[in-house]
């Protein structure tokens, strides 16, 4: 099986090669093609699965062999391929438990602000309850329930869950494009970071300049990255890079903002 791999390889990049249209897109796409179909027969880091991802290298690297060192950008894209084939399997598993997360996730939000909703009922009848006592009860519960609706910690806890969802989707599409991972993997985790970065957002707060600015900067680099999924070019890869940078640098600067308006210890 591995040299029927190693020979359609170097057949298929032979056909593409004499058309002139080989490209290092066209490279990934046959190695991968070739490389997924057996690939998933075999366990991680057996003889076999080795000997495929060997021959699959070999078949790339003798077909262009008469370029002598100018191939590099022949055996990323072959080594690309060898990711794509042998993990397609896996990324689909993948998508699929992160279907899984998004309902549980919907689920979790939706049960969060039907607790919301109860501890407001909650709060607004024992506000109506104190109006029947002294004056000097109803001050001290009025300033307990304020205290409690206008919890800066708490509002701060969830800008900041918010802040590390989103950072977390930008690594996990970083991670996607990176080994192997289908484009609409990479799109699913870019609107996940959206979502999250939305969540994040302060609502009612004056922005600092400098922080207004690198969250525009942010918006535009989500942009790019969704263009560059739909060229499927490698200017993804840069792309979700810069994206990853861009939202670390927004989301330190927000935090060191929140951190001078934390209400001093009790």
């Amino acid at each position: 099986m591995p040299n029927n791999i190693k020979e359609k390889i170097q057949a298929d990049l032979q056909q593409v090669k004499e058309t002139g249209q080989l490209r290092s897109d066209r490279i990934r796409e046959i190695v991968k093609a070739a490389v997924s179909q057996v690939s998933s027969e075999f366990k991680a880091g057996s003889i076999e699965l080795r000997t495929i991802v060997k021959d699959a290298l070999s078949a790339v690297i003798e077909t262009f062999q008469e370029r002598g060192s100018e191939i590099k950008e022949e055996v990323t894209a072959s080594i690309e391929g060898v990711l794509e084939g042998v993990n397609s399997s896996r990324h689909e598993n993948i998508a699929k438990t992160q279907t899984e997360i998004k309902k549980l996730q919907s689920q979790l939000d939706s049960e969060e602000e039907q607790l919301q909703k109860d501890v407001d009922v909650i709060l607004a009848e024992i506000e109506e309850t104190g109006k029947e006592t002294s004056t000097s009860t109803k001050t001290v519960l009025d300033s307990v329930i304020d205290g409690i609706k206008d919890s800066e910690e708490a509002a701060l806890l969830k800008k900041r869950y918010a802040q590390l969802q989103a950072q977390l989707a930008i690594v996990r599409a970083n991670l996607a494009a990176r080994y192997g991972g289908r484009s609409e993997e990479v799109k699913d985790y870019l609107e996940d970071a959206k979502h999250w970065y939305n969540q994040a957002r302060p609502q009612a707060e004056n922005i600092a300049t400098q922080v207004e600015q690198k969250r525009s900067q942010l918006d535009d680099k989500l942009g790019e990255a969704g263009s560059a999924i739909a060229k499927k070019e490698r200017q993804l890869k840069q792309a979700l890079r810069e994206l990853l940078l861009a939202a670390a640098e927004l989301f330190k600067d927000k935090d060191n903002t929140a951190d001078k308006h934390k209400l001093p210890p009790a």
